[in-house]
């Protein structure tokens, strides 16, 4: 399973947080609660959109949601490099991943005119890359953000 203990030490990652717990964000049921994960990300998300409204870089929207989720105690990663190998040898740069929360979400920002198949398809092999089942793609160039959010299961 892709750790942040596992990005700082061999993947080089460009910044993590992990705050101290406080808690589980599951029911014993297995059922999601409120202010999992997901729903913190697209809250953090929401607010960003709503500073900046659609129309800027990438960039700007990534570094926005860092500190959405610093201020928010959301322990993530971000620009994690994971390398890619090929019947154990490197054959290419290491993939960079613009987010990981919690350990359990990839979180893959655009900014674009409207989004293509391939934005799922990359987010898919991201996923599986990290060993996440769950994923975010999160397109901030519209004027309502629900209208720029997929999340993916696996």
């Amino acid at each position: 399973m892709f750790g942040l203990e596992w990005c700082s030490g061999f993947c080089g990652v460009a910044a993590a947080y992990a705050p101290r717990r406080h808690g589980s964000t599951q029911q014993r049921s297995g059922r999601r609660k409120r202010g999992g994960p997901t729903e913190q990300i697209i809250g953090g998300a929401i607010e960003v959109h709503k500073h900046w409204g659609p129309g800027l870089y990438e960039a700007i929207y990534e570094k926005s949601l860092q500190r959405e989720l610093l201020l928010r105690n959301v322990p993530f990663a971000s620009q994690a490099r994971l390398p890619l190998l090929y019947k154990g040898a490197r054959v290419g740069e290491d993939l960079r991943l613009d987010l990981i929360v919690q350990e359990k979400v990839v979180v893959e920002l655009k900014s674009v005119k409207a989004l293509e198949p391939i934005h799922e398809a990359q987010l898919l092999t991201y996923m599986k890359l990290a060993g996440c089942r769950v994923g975010l793609l999160i397109n901030f160039n519209v004027p309502v953000l629900a209208q720029g959010i997929r999340r993916m299961v696996m």
